[in-house]
């Protein structure tokens, strides 16, 4: 609860029932918890679903966010606890946004993260500007990140459960969005916590296993998907030792992803070998040892930046980033180029450092995030 009685429990100087909330529903545990805790709050909450691809082919997906299946529990969940629900048809918006950008990245050789880009572009930008279009006062998701009050406003947090922390994704929020979104989970210390709630809400997702695959990616699949969307993409061409030897062929790069070690087909060889480039236009895999992975030195663009003072090329900042999801932070030095573009180095070399991937910004020693950008190319 915030320190000033007279605002809300979402900082905000109304009274609950005369706050509307827009939550952003997938149809899974945390945001069904989300908007049930807010109703029982005393909050006009109105939900909405995003389809943001074919209704006919998600019924029969499992395992993905915002699948047919989903939008179901979403409306089942708004029932049970008497507020309005609406579905919105988002589909060409998430395809140009999202999932033309995803395959283009493949084929380019990089490894992209689609995640980020709805966040950004589609739930962020167009379901927000919805938001505001329905009179919400602000809107919340049930994304595990904290959004904290600072000296200069709103701030952004890693969520109190380290193992459930989404902030890697949401980098790319800007301050006037976090304006704007709230997010309710961000401080529960587990997702047992957010499953008990479920439960004692009595709604019928609590038992609902978490989505694992990005959602318009059946099984993992990522080449299959590319190939649809763009047929005669995955040409076959040469496995290249990076000292020259041919060792053998593929059947597409867009099969092959950076540091890469397994599914190489070039079997029988003395030392392990992984992939260390991906050269695209000639159709090469290029592996080499493990130590050809390392690099210190990481590119960034497209950079949001949401700590204290400019960022500009006046002033290198000592912060900690992260430049794969699963990674834990590891120390840097970010040096600026121009408002938008930095050289991140890494005071301890990283493996498999991809294009396509994010790098994000941390506050050195404590939970702050701020920002990141995308990671444009090998050195």
């Amino acid at each position: 609860m915030p320190l000033d009685p007279a605002l809300n429990s979402l900082g905000l100087p109304k009274a609950p029932a005369e706050t509307r909330v827009v939550v952003a529903m997938s149809g899974g545990v945390d945001s069904s918890v989300v908007a049930a805790q807010l109703s029982e709050e005393g909050y006009d909450v109105v939900g909405v679903t995003l389809q943001l691809y074919d209704h006919g082919a998600a019924l029969a997906k499992k395992g993905a966010c915002c699948a047919g299946r989903d939008i179901h529990d979403a409306r089942r969940v708004a029932e049970e606890m008497g507020f309005p629900h609406y579905v919105l048809d988002y589909e060409n918006r998430f395809r140009e946004a999202v999932i033309d950008e995803f395959a283009d990245a493949y084929l380019g050789g990089a490894t992209p993260v689609p995640c980020i880009r709805c966040n950004e572009r589609v739930k962020f930008k167009d379901l927000l500007e919805t938001a505001r279009d329905l009179d919400a006062d602000c809107m919340a998701t049930g994304h595990y990140i904290r959004r904290e009050m600072g000296a200069a406003g709103a701030e952004l947090h890693r969520a109190a459960d380290a193992a459930r922390d989404q902030s890697y994704f949401l980098f790319s929020t800007t301050r006037e969005q976090l304006d704007f979104l709230r997010f309710p989970l961000g401080g529960l210390a587990s997702k047992a916590e957010t499953r008990a709630l479920a439960a004692r809400y009595g709604l019928p997702v609590a038992d609902k296993p978490d989505s694992q695959d990005i959602c318009f990616v059946p099984n993992g699949d990522y080449a299959a998907v590319i190939e649809k969307l763009r047929p005669g993409a995955a040409d076959p061409g040469e496995i290249v030792h990076a000292d020259g030897r041919l060792l053998g062929a593929h059947r597409g790069v867009i099969h092959y992803t950076i540091g890469q070690r397994r599914g190489l087909g070039i079997g029988g060889l003395s030392e392990p070998l992984y992939v260390v480039k991906l050269d695209v236009d000639a159709r090469r895999v290029i592996v080499g040892p493990k130590e050809m992975l390392a690099t210190r030195t990481v590119p960034v663009r497209e950079i949001n930046w949401l700590g204290d003072g400019p960022f500009d090329g006046t002033a290198a900042h000592q912060v900690s980033v992260k430049v794969r999801s699963t990674r834990p932070p590891t120390e840097a030095v970010i040096r600026p180029l121009s408002q938008t573009e930095a050289e991140v180095e890494l005071l301890a070399p990283e493996e498999g450092v991809s294009p396509g991937q994010a790098c994000v910004f941390y506050e050195t020693g404590g939970t702050r995030v701020l920002g990141g950008g995308w990671i444009w190319r090998a050195t």
